[in-house]
């Protein structure tokens, strides 16, 4: 199931499983995230799998996407 949504100025995009796997984020539900800055449209996180652009600057926001996913 493709997640979509907003945080702030962040707009995200996940892709979320019923249950986790080693593909998952820390073995997590969480395959598939996409996120990007939406004044600038730049990508600020992705992840397919394995991280393609680690979110090095703000773990705060990922663990806060994350919940969001996965309580939906």
């Amino acid at each position: 199931m493709w997640i979509t949504g907003t945080i702030g100025k962040y707009e995200y995009h996940a892709k979320v499983y019923d249950t986790g796997s080693r593909f998952g984020i820390n073995g997590g539900r969480v395959s598939k995230l996409e996120v990007r800055n939406t004044k600038t449209g730049r990508e600020v996180i992705n992840y397919q799998r394995g991280w393609d652009l680690k979110p090095w600057w703000s773990k705060k926001l990922v663990n806060r996407i994350l919940a969001e996913v996965t309580a939906a």
